[in-house]
């Protein structure tokens, strides 16, 4: 009995080993990343976002030439004024900052030479009117002996001895006629103040109460005063520069280009400046002119850019950053700059999958171009992306992110 329990066993543990194993069911397959990422809207949220998509478009760029620079003031609408002559300065009118319009006054000036031009305008006044009544009686001289020639009593010789004296004291007083007009116009025109001194003044004028004894110095343009030189009570010569006076509605921006891209730049190339007080933004330009020697130190050459600043944003000294069109081209993928958002540091853009789920896709960018920015790596030409909505996938993507934690 015993056995015929043991043979028992053993054939029920034989069958046992034969059977195959009872398959066990499949774990579930962690989800891909791509399927954790996907920001997926029903189609309420669809109508709500107003999402837009647009194809990453291939367009074709212009290669620029980069340089740094700074901006300096346009020397033809840049004037210095200077004393006309040596003196005193008796009043200063205007600050650094002043916007003067031509003909403004500066400053005024107290000289002896208005003195010495007064005298000298009035020894020509003289002398002109002495001149004058030689000549009257030169000529009645003449004609005198011409009717004494015609009635036999007088000579030839004795009348062209009086033509000639007429004709002698005609060119003196000529001679004179332009010293005294020559003095006329160095007081009215050089200095600018009148030709006669005032009469209730006398001989000893207080320059400071009468501006008729002052040498005005006026604005030869209109600008804004960028410097000045002196104060009241300062001696000044004539080669002094008392005032800086710039038209900024033209600015110059001077670029430090490398020698390699020497032969791709020449007048007239366009050119954008973009200077760190306006993030984000770019001054249009134009070459207008190429130095003809390199710095020896930099090995770069200066450029000069002629920048339109009629809306005073731009001020001198400022450093820039220029980008030159080299004439050349290049392909490049662009999309809508509303399309990248900044995602844990990372500009991203979201590419469509189906008509309501949407991928990240962490991108490169580089420059922006009239509201497009450009896209150097991440992206292929022709995928579409979300343009306008953008923020809300972003947002959705961080709300589902958070939830998962």
């Amino acid at each position: 009995m015993r056995a015929t329990t043991t043979v028992a066993v053993a054939l029920l543990f034989l069958a046992g080993c034969g059977k195959s194993p009872e398959p066990q069911s499949p774990a579930p397959e962690p989800p891909k990343a791509a399927q954790q990422n996907t920001v997926t809207l029903d189609a309420a949220s669809l109508k709500e976002a107003r999402i837009q998509i647009v194809d990453a478009a291939v367009r074709a760029i212009p290669v620029g030439i980069s340089a740094s620079g700074r901006l300096i003031t346009n020397e033809n609408t840049t004037w210095r004024v200077g004393a006309i002559t040596d003196g005193r300065i008796i009043r200063v009118e205007v600050k650094v900052g002043d916007h003067v319009k031509k003909g403004q006054l500066l400053a005024r000036l107290f000289s002896h030479d208005i003195h010495e031009s007064r005298a000298q305008h009035r020894r020509a006044v003289g002398e002109l009117s002495r001149l004058n009544s030689n000549v009257d009686f030169a000529r009645r001289s003449r004609d005198r002996m011409r009717r004494l020639h015609q009635m036999k009593a007088a000579s030839l010789e004795q009348l062209e001895l009086a033509e000639n004296t007429l004709r002698n004291e005609q060119i003196a007083l000529e001679n004179a006629a332009i010293e005294e007009r020559r003095t006329r116009l160095h007081l009215t025109e050089f200095l600018q103040i009148p030709i006669d001194a005032p009469a209730d003044h006398g001989d000893v004028p207080d320059p400071e109460v009468h501006a008729d004894y002052l040498i005005p110095i006026n604005a030869p343009a209109t600008g804004i005063v960028l410097s000045r030189e002196v104060t009241p009570g300062a001696v000044v010569n004539a080669s002094s520069d008392l005032f800086t006076i710039c038209d900024l509605s033209t600015i110059w921006a001077l670029a430090a280009v490398q020698e390699e891209h020497l032969s791709r730049l020449r007048p007239g190339v366009p050119a954008r400046v973009s200077v760190q007080a306006y993030p984000g933004r770019t001054f249009p330009g134009r070459v207008l002119k190429i130095d003809e020697k390199l710095d020896p130190e930099t090995r770069t050459v200066s450029a000069r850019i002629e920048i339109d600043n009629r809306a005073g944003l731009l001020k001198p000294e400022m450093y820039a950053t220029i980008e030159l069109d080299s004439g050349m081209s290049e392909s490049a993928i662009f999309i809508p700059q509303d399309a990248v958002q900044d995602l844990n540091g990372q500009p991203t853009v979201f590419v469509e999958v189906d008509a309501a789920s949407f991928r990240p896709v962490p991108v490169t960018v580089s420059r922006s171009v009239e509201g497009l920015v450009q896209v150097t790596g991440g992206l292929k030409g022709g995928e579409r992306v979300v343009a306008r909505g953008s923020f809300i996938l972003k947002s959705q993507l961080l709300k589902s992110s958070l939830s998962d934690e």
